[in-house]
Parts: C-alpha cells; sequence; structure tokens
C-alpha cells in the first residue's frame, strides 16, 4: 500500500520537536502540518487529515480534551496517535479510552514514529474516512444528509445560500475565503450577483446563528473564515 501524499498534523507545544518530526515525516513523503497547541489545531480542518500526532500535555486545552472534542462533538474520526511523558497504565489505557490508535511515550526514536505511523495508516487503509453525515460542536449540528442546521435541538431555518455559505466555512475552520472565492463556490456562474450579495447573506446568516453568530470572523481586506468559540 502506497502511503505516500497522506496528510499528517503534528500537534506539540515543544516547536523544535515538530520542526523535526515534519522533517522526517517529509522525507518518508508525507505531507506535513503543524499546530502548537490544541487551540491552534481547531482551527485547522480536522477531519481532513490522515493521522494526528498529538501531544498530551499543552496549555489550557490539554490533548486528550482535544481528541475527546473531536470524538464526541465534533464527530472526527481522524486516527489519533498520542505522544507523551505520561506513561503510568492509567494514561495509557485514558488514551486508549479516548479513541487513540496508539500511544508513545518520549523520549521516542524517529525509527519506532514511523514505522508506527505507517502501522496506523495501513490498518486505517491508508485512506481518510467517509466525511460525517454531520457536522457537530457541541449543540451546534449541521445535519449534511437532510441540509439543514440544529441549534439547541431546534431547526434553524436557511436559505440555500445560507446554507451552502455555512458548509463552505465550517468545513474549512481557519481558512479564509474572499468574496469572489464564495461567489464561485455557491453561485458559480447561474447568476450576476455582486461582493455585496455576500455581505448580506453573511449577515442574515450570523443573525440566525445565535450565540454561534461571531463564530463567522471577517478579515478585514481579506475575506470570511470560520472560528469555533
Amino acid at each position: 500500500m502506497d502511503l505516500k501524499g497522506k496528510k499528517i498534523l503534528i500537534v506539540d507545544d515543544e516547536e523544535d520537536l515538530c520542526e523535526i518530526l515534519q522533517y522526517n515525516l517529509r522525507n518518508e513523503g508525507y505531507i506535513t502540518e503543524t499546530a502548537h497547541s490544541a487551540e491552534e489545531a481547531l482551527k485547522k480542518p480536522l477531519g481532513e487529515f490522515d493521522l494526528i500526532l498529538l501531544d498530551v500535555m499543552m496549555g489550557q486545552i490539554s490533548g486528550f480534551k482535544l481528541a475527546d472534542m473531536m470524538r464526541k462533538e465534533m464527530n472526527i474520526e481522524t486516527p489519533v496517535i498520542f505522544l507523551t511523558v505520561k506513561n503510568s497504565e492509567n494514561d495509557i489505557l485514558t488514551g486508549f479510552s479516548l479513541g487513540a490508535d496508539d500511544y508513545i511515550t518520549k523520549p521516542f526514536s524517529i525509527n519506532e514514529l514511523t514505522a508506527r505511523v505507517k502501522a496506523v495508516l495501513k490498518r486505517s487503509g491508508g485512506e481518510k474516512k467517509a466525511n460525517a453525515p454531520a457536522i457537530k460542536f457541541g449543540d451546534f449540528e449541521l445535519d449534511t444528509s437532510k441540509k439543514r442546521l440544529i441549534i439547541h435541538n431546534k431547526k434553524i431555518e436557511l436559505t440555500k445560500k445560507e446554507y451552502e455559505i455555512l458548509k463552505l466555512l465550517v468545513d474549512n475552520p481557519g481558512k479564509i475565503f474572499s468574496r469572489d472565492e464564495i461567489l464561485n463556490r455557491v453561485w458559480g456562474k447561474e447568476v450576476i450577483v455582486t461582493d455585496r450579495t455576500v455581505d448580506v447573506n453573511i449577515t442574515r446568516l450570523r443573525g440566525k446563528l445565535g450565540k454561534y453568530s461571531s463564530s463567522i470572523k471577517n478579515k478585514s481586506g481579506y475575506g470570511y473564515y470560520f472560528e469555533w468559540n
């Protein structure tokens, strides 16, 4: 099975270690990205990676907490390998109970890490799992099969364009989309519309999202992006 080109996210607050892992994994043919905190990782499309290497002991959100959020709140099943100095039996059991696919204690050799990465990717078929029928975070649920939004068990009525804008942003947390990009993705060539059309739809959409309205953010001069509050 050819695993080259698989996407791996390295989440660790030790920047030097991230650089070492990134260098060696790229030499193995993988595409890698890094995040130096769980908060930074949450801004990335976690479901699009084939594997996440996740440090346990980080700032406000630990690796254990991030994995728990991914599995229970965000419905993301991307394989996870924990990297940690915590090596008690209880810590290891905690890691596996949170859905970890492997657990490597520091310090470790690069050869050991790359061997375990290959093993996990092979077990998972070397491919990303199919997109979940719903995107969940807390009491927010975007049901992609029924094309509907539910917040706090209440269905929120969205127009077709509002839904498509929201799905585009939620599918790519942290990624900035210009107005032109949103127009091309959502409207295509079906009608001639202006940049202002995007702003109007975003304003209406924010008005329907309640406590999640501030999750749709704007970077002046660049465009819109989504970030979980």
